[in-house]
C-alpha cells in the first residue's frame, strides 16, 4: 500500500484494469441477454374462429419479424369454423418460424378444428389428462355427423375404439385393428365399413377432410390412418396414446417440460430441416389485443344477431320518420358491422331471409287488417329464420335470446309502428293545415277583402262571393298571413265547430 500511495501512476493503471474488468462482465453480460433465443407464446382456449384467426396469423407474423427460435400455441378447442382453421394451417405451413402446438392444460382438448391444427403445426406435444380428435366435419345446419341418421344414434366403428387401444377389452376381435387402427376384421367388413356419407353433400365434406388432414400429416411424417379415422368416426385419443401412435412427437407435464425436451429437435421447414436451441429461452407471453377482442365481441353469433336487428329497425325507423338522423345513423353502423359478421361467419342464407320475411309480416300486421295472421307468421318465420341461421353447430345462437327477441320485435313492429303510422294519419292540431276546415265569423262586409275572427283571432281573408257583418266563414286555404275563406249556409254553421 505504501508503494501505491508513492507511485499514483501504479494507483490509476489498478483503477483502469477494474474498469475495464467490469466493462467487459457487463458487454458479456448484455451480449448474452441478446443472443439468448426467445419464444413467443400464445394462448387459446376458446372455439376457432375469425378473431382466433387473425390472433394467430398475426402472432406468427410477430414471431417472424422478432426472429424468435419458435412460436408456441396453447391450445383448448371443441373446434371451430372449417374457414378460419384453414387459414391458420395456410399460416403455419408458410411460416418462417417452427409453431408448436401444445395442448395444455390438463383436461384441456383439440377436438374437431383443432386435431387438423395439430397436424398441421410443426410440432405437436399434449400434456397429460388431455385428448384430441373427433375432426368429422358436421353436416351442414347441425344434424349429427356424416354417416349417421338425424338423431345421430347410429353405432359408429370408433364407439369401441375411440379411445385408441387394441386390447380385448374393448370387445372387438383382438386382430381387427393395427397399431395405426387402420385395417378392419374381414368378417366385419360389410356391416363397419368406413363412413362415406349417406348424400353426395355429405360424401364431398368428408372425403375433402380426409384428404386434407391426409396430406398434414404426410407432411410432417405423422399417422395420416389415424387421422383419417378421427375423420371419418370421430374417434379420440388420449395424451399417451397420441404419442405411441406417432400423432404427437412430445408429452409434456408443464411449459418448461416441454421447451427442455425441444432443445436439438429437428423440425421440417420449408426451406429445410431446422435444429431447435430452447436452451435458456426466454418466453414472451402474446395475449390478445383489443382488436383481437373487439372482433371476437362482434363476430359472436348472438351480437351479430343483435346488431342486425338493430340495423333493420334503424333503417325502418329512420325511412318512417325522415329527419331524426340518430336511428339512421345507429342503423347504418349496426348493420354494416352486422354484414361484417355475416362475412366472415357461414350463414345459412334461407334462415337469413326468414328473419328478414318474419319482420316484413310483422310491420304488415300494423297496417293491414288480417286479425293477427301475418303477426303469428312472422313471428314464427322470425324464430325458425333465428334458430338455422348459422351454418356451424358451434355458432348456434342463444334460443332464450331469439325467443324474447321475437316476442319484442313483435310487441314493436304489430303496436308502437302501428300507432306511429296511424298518428301520421291524424289531423294536424296546429299550424295552417289545422287552420284548413275551421269556421269562423266576418267583422265587416266585404265582397273580396276583409276581416274575420278565426281560432280566437283576426285575420284578413279573401273571399270569391261577398260576405257580411256576423256571417259563418270557412277556411278553405291558408296564403301567408291571409285566408282564403267561403260563407256557410246557416244549417251547416250550426253543425260547424265554433270558431274560438
Amino acid at each position: 500500500m505504501r508503494v501505491l500511495k508513492k507511485t499514483p501512476i501504479l494507483r490509476w493503471i489498478l483503477w483502469a484494469t477494474c474498469l475495464a474488468f467490469a466493462a467487459g462482465w457487463l458487454l458479456a453480460a448484455s451480449g448474452d441477454e441478446e443472443d439468448r433465443p426467445q419464444a413467443l407464446l400464445l394462448t387459446v382456449a376458446d372455439s376457432i374462429g375469425p378473431a382466433t384467426g387473425d390472433y394467430i396469423i398475426r402472432g406468427i407474423a410477430r414471431a417472424e419479424r422478432e426472429d424468435a427460435e419458435l412460436m408456441v400455441l396453447q391450445l383448448d378447442t371443441p373446434g371451430g369454423l372449417d374457414s378460419s382453421m384453414r387459414d391458420i394451417v395456410k399460416a403455419m405451413l408458410a411460416a418462417d418460424v417452427p409453431v408448436v402446438t401444445y395442448v395444455h392444460p390438463a383436461g384441456a382438448r383439440a377436438a374437431s378444428a383443432g386435431t387438423y391444427m395439430m397436424y398441421g403445426s410443426h410440432v405437436a406435444a399434449m400434456t397429460p389428462a388431455t385428448n384430441l380428435g373427433s375432426a368429422t366435419p358436421v353436416q351442414m345446419g347441425g344434424g349429427g355427423f356424416p354417416g349417421m341418421d338425424d338423431g345421430g344414434s347410429r353405432p359408429s366403428r370408433g364407439d369401441d375404439r375411440g379411445n385408441g387401444n387394441d386390447d380385448a377389452t374393448n370387445g372387438d376381435d383382438a386382430q381387427e385393428t393395427d397399431a395405426n387402427g387402420a385395417e378392419a376384421n374381414d368378417e366385419e367388413v360389410d356391416e363397419d365399413k368406413p363412413r362415406r356419407g349417406e348424400t353426395a353433400m355429405e360424401r364431398k365434406v368428408l372425403e375433402d377432410a380426409v384428404a386434407y388432414i391426409r396430406g398434414l400429416a404426410e407432411r410432417f411424417d405423422r399417422n395420416a390412418d389415424w387421422a383419417e379415422l378421427a375423420v371419418r368416426e370421430g374417434v379420440n385419443l388420449t395424451a399417451r396414446e397420441a404419442l405411441e401412435k406417432n400423432v404427437i412427437e412430445f408429452v409434456a407435464d408443464n411449459l418448461d417440460d416441454l421447451l427442455e425436451q425441444l432443445h436439438g429437435h429437428s423440425v421440417r421447414m420449408p426451406w429445410g430441416d431446422r435444429v431447435l436451441n430452447t436452451e435458456n429461452i426466454e418466453v414472451i407471453t402474446v395475449d390478445p389485443d383489443w382488436r383481437t377482442n373487439l372482433l371476437a365481441v362482434i363476430t359472436s353469433p348472438n351480437i351479430a344477431y343483435i346488431l342486425m336487428l338493430i340495423g333493420i329497425y334503424g333503417i325502418i325507423f329512420e325511412l318512417s320518420n325522415p329527419g331524426s338522423i340518430y336511428p339512421g345513423v345507429i342503423g347504418a353502423i349496426s348493420l354494416v358491422l352486422a354484414f361484417y359478421a355475416l362475412q366472415v361467419m357461414p350463414v345459412n342464407y334461407a334462415g337469413l331471409a326468414l328473419i328478414l320475411l318474419g319482420l316484413i309480416f310483422m310491420v304488415a300486421e300494423a297496417f293491414l287488417p288480417s286479425f293477427g295472421v301475418l303477426g303469428i307468421g312472422g313471428i314464427i318465420a322470425f324464430i325458425t329464420g333465428s334458430i338455422i341461421l348459422w351454418d356451424d353447430p358451434n355458432l348456434n345462437i342463444s334460443l332464450p335470446l331469439v325467443v324474447g327477441t321475437a316476442l319484442v320485435v313483435a310487441v314493436f313492429s304489430i303496436w308502437v309502428l302501428g300507432r306511429l303510422f296511424r298518428l301520421r294519419r291524424v289531423r294536424p292540431t296546429i299550424g295552417r293545415d289545422h287552420m284548413v276546415g275551421m269556421v269562423g265569423e266576418a267583422r265587416e262586409d266585404f265582397d273580396h277583402s276583409g276581416r274575420v275572427f278565426v281560432h280566437s283571432e283576426l285575420w284578413t281573408a279573401e273571399t270569391t262571393a261577398p260576405v257580411e257583418r256576423g256571417q259563418k266563414v270557412r277556411v278553405v286555404a291558408v296564403e301567408g298571413l291571409r285566408l282564403k275563406v267561403e260563407p256557410v249556409a246557416e244549417e251547416s254553421a250550426d253543425a260547424a265547430r265554433p270558431a274560438s
